[in-house]
């Protein structure tokens, strides 16, 4: 008999996935969903400010150099926090830091962030430092099964 993924009456937090032994596909069924892996097409704006597009890139490569990256901190602070609050800017939205949520045992914890419009988009950065293995976890599309 297989062992459980998850064990009994221990609440989970987004940090213990990434610390969970088994393949994401694994982790993902235990939860009654299932996995694929996409491209997401986001709609695009007919009205982007392109300046800020540019400052932000101007930044990164005279700033960004001269940063140790090695922390989540410091991955929050200086690669995401400028982007995402150009994004609030931009599309007229309100943002939330360490935004926290207890949906059930299985879930609970803090969202690094959250922007609301009209619709919620959340975002989650890498976490233990392994930036590489964040952005690959962020491509993952979670559909409930039926």
């Amino acid at each position: 008999m297989k062992k459980p993924i998850f064990v009994e009456n221990k609440k989970y937090t987004f940090k213990d996935y990434f610390d969970l032994p088994y393949p994401t596909e694994e982790i993902v069924a235990a939860l009654g969903y299932t996995y694929s892996l996409g491209m997401i097409n986001l709609p695009k704006s007919e009205t982007c400010n392109t300046d800020s597009i540019k400052i932000l890139q101007e930044n990164y490569y005279q700033v960004l150099p001269k940063i140790n990256l090695t922390s989540e901190a410091a991955k929050r602070e200086f690669l995401i926090a400028p982007i995402l609050f150009e994004v609030a800017k931009e599309s007229n939205s309100k943002m939330n830091v360490e935004y926290p949520i207890d949906i059930d045992d299985k879930l609970s914890g803090y969202l690094d962030y959250l922007i609301r419009s009209k619709q919620a988009l959340i975002v989650i950065e890498a976490k233990k430092g392994d930036i590489d293995r964040g952005f690959t976890h962020s491509k993952l599309f979670i559909n409930k099964s039926s």
